[in-house]
C-alpha cells in the first residue's frame, strides 16, 4: 500500500526512551515511602520489626541511586538492558522489605505489582514476561516464608489463610491483568503513533513532488523565450560570421539574453516558484494522475466518468491537493494488487456532494477483516482467514494513511464487498469485489465553479 516500511518504526525500542534520571527520581520516592512506613509502623503503631535489616536495606537503594547519580551524566538514556535491571532491582528491593515485614501479611505488599506495570509501559514483552513471573514467584515465596509481624506485647499480626490465599490470588492477578492491560494499551498507542507518523512523511513526500513538478513548469514556462533567443540569435551569428559589422550586436544580445536565464536559474535555485495551475484541476485529471503509476501492471483500470440527475453537467475543478492524489493512488493500488483482471473508477456528482467509487473483480474482504479496515498495522491472523482473500503486512498501514490522508481533505470512506453493496447504478454483469466509496462535500473539494471562476494570477514564490 505504501512504500514506508513498517519496520522503520519497529526498530525503535521503547527502553531507549528513557532517562536514568527518571528511575533515579522515583526511587528517592520510594525510599522516602519505605522510611515514612518504617517510622510510622514503630512509633505510631509500637510494631516489632527487624528495624536494622530494614535501614541497611532502604540504604542498600539510596547507595545505588548516589552512585548513579553521580557516575552517569543526567540525560543519559537506559537500553533495554538496563532498564531491565534497574526494574528488577527495584522489585527485588521491594521484596527483601517485604520478607522482614510480614510477608504478605503487609498491606503495602501490592506495591510488587508497580514494577511489573512500569516494564509493560517501557519495555519488550520479553522483558516484562520476566518481570511478572518473577513478581509472582516472589509473592508465592512470601506466602511461605516471611518474618512475623509483631507488636511490642509480643502478639503475631498475621491474617487468617483464606485470607492470605486471597491476598496473593489477588496480586498475582493484578500482575497479569495490568501487565497485560498496559501493555495492550501502550501498543495501541505506538501503532497509531507510528502510523501517523508514516502519514505525515507520505504527505511530506507528495508535497515535495508537487512543488517539484512546479517548479519543473515554472521552469519550462521562464525559460522557454530566452532559450528560443538564444537559439535564433546564435543560428543568425552562424549565417553572418562574415559580417563583422553585425556581430558585435547579436554576441550583446546572446549575452543580455544568457544573464536573464542566469537570473531566472539562480531565483529558481533559491526558492522555486509555485505554479498556481498545478493546484487545481478537473476531477477525471485528478483521479488519472493517481491511478497513473498502476496503469502498467497488468490490470485494466476502467474509467467511468458522469453526473447525477439533476445535477450540473460541468465537470467539477477540485483542489489538487498532495493529501488527495497520494490517498487516491493507496486506494488504486489496493484494488490493483487483489484484482483478477479489471479495476473500475467511477465518479458522479451532484450540486452538493462529489463521490467516487474504486471497485476491483477481486474476491472482496474477508469478513473478519472488514470491520477493522482502516486500523494501523493489521496483523495477519493464521486462525480463520479467509482464503479468498489474503492479507499482507503493508494492507493496514496503506488504508490507514489512505483514510487519514483523504478524511483530513473533508471525505467520507465505507468499505464493502460487492455482493454486499445496494447501488441501484452498478452495472450487474461486472462481477465486483472489494469497494471503496469517497464521498466529499463540494464546499470541501471543489476549487471553482462556472459563477465564481476567476483569472489564476501570477505565481509566486514558495513560502519558507
Amino acid at each position: 500500500m505504501t512504500d514506508i516500511s513498517p519496520g522503520v518504526f519497529k526498530s525503535r525500542s521503547r527502553g531507549n526512551w528513557i532517562r536514568l534520571r527518571t528511575l533515579i527520581l522515583l526511587r528517592w520516592w520510594a525510599i522516602a515511602g519505605q522510611i515514612s512506613a518504617l517510622v510510622v509502623a514503630q512509633r505510631l503503631y509500637a510494631l516489632n520489626l527487624e528495624i536494622g535489616l530494614c535501614y541497611l536495606v532502604v540504604g542498600v537503594s539510596v547507595i545505588s541511586n548516589l552512585v548513579a547519580t553521580f557516575i552517569y551524566p543526567e540525560n543519559k538514556r537506559l537500553s533495554e538492558r538496563e532498564t531491565l535491571l534497574v526494574v528488577l532491582f527495584d522489585m527485588l528491593q521491594l521484596g527483601l522489605m517485604l520478607y522482614l515485614t510480614g510477608g504478605l501479611n503487609n498491606p503495602f505488599s501490592i506495591l510488587i505489582v508497580g514494577p511489573v506495570t512500569v516494564s509493560a509501559s517501557a519495555i519488550s514483552s520479553r522483558s516484562t514476561v520476566f518481570l511478572g513471573l518473577t513478581a509472582i514467584l516472589i509473592v508465592s515465596v512470601l506466602a511461605k516464608f516471611h518474618l512475623p509481624l509483631r507488636t511490642d506485647m509480643g502478639f503475631v499480626l498475621r491474617m487468617p489463610h483464606i485470607f492470605l490465599f486471597g491476598n496473593w490470588a489477588a496480586i498475582v492477578i493484578a500482575v497479569v491483568f495490568l501487565g497485560v492491560y498496559s501493555r495492550w494499551i501502550v501498543s495501541e498507542m505506538d501503532a497509531m503513533s507510528n502510523a501517523l507518523q508514516a502519514t505525515q512523511m507520505a504527505l511530506a513526500r507528495e508535497q515535495k513532488l508537487t512543488d517539484l513538478g512546479g517548479v519543473v513548469a515554472a521552469a519550462a514556462h521562464e525559460l522557454g523565450t530566452p532559450l528560443a533567443t538564444i537559439k535564433l540569435t546564435s543560428s543568425e551569428l552562424a549565417e553572418e560570421l562574415e559580417e563583422h559589422e553585425d556581430l558585435r550586436d547579436d554576441a550583446l544580445l546572446i549575452r543580455e539574453q544568457a544573464d536573464r536565464c542566469r537570473d531566472i536559474l539562480r531565483s529558481m535555485g533559491r526558492a522555486g516558484k509555485d505554479d498556481l495551475h498545478l493546484r487545481k484541476a478537473p476531477l477525471t485529471a485528478v483521479l488519472e494522475e493517481a491511478a497513473e503509476p498502476h496503469l502498467d501492471r497488468g490490470k485494466l483500470i476502467h474509467f467511468d466518468h458522469g453526473h447525477d440527475s439533476g445535477a450540473i453537467d460541468t465537470q467539477p475543478t477540485i483542489y489538487r491537493r498532495p493529501e488527495i492524489i497520494h490517498g487516491l493512488r493507496n486506494l488504486v493500488q489496493n484494488a490493483v494488487d487483489f484484482a483478477a483482471e479489471n479495476v473500475w473508477i467511477e465518479s458522479s456528482w451532484n450540486d452538493a456532494t462529489l463521490t467516487l467509487r474504486i471497485m476491483d473483480d477481486g474476491r472482496g474482504y474477508s469478513a473478519h477483516v472488514l470491520g477493522r479496515i482502516g486500523e494501523p498495522f493489521m496483523r495477519r491472523r493464521s486462525i480463520g482467514t479467509d482464503p479468498r482473500r489474503p492479507e499482507y503486512e503493508g494492507m493496514g498501514l496503506g488504508l490507514f494513511i489512505a483514510k487519514t490522508l483523504l478524511e483530513r481533505s473533508g471525505a467520507t470512506l465505507s468499505f464493502a464487498n460487492g455482493s454486499d453493496a445496494t447501488d441501484p447504478d452498478r452495472n450487474p454483469a461486472h462481477h465486483i469485489g472489494a469497494v471503496v466509496e469517497v464521498i466529499w462535500p463540494r464546499s470541501q473539494i471543489e476549487a471553482e465553479n462556472p459563477e465564481s471562476r476567476l483569472p489564476t494570477g501570477q505565481n509566486q514564490p514558495f513560502s519558507a
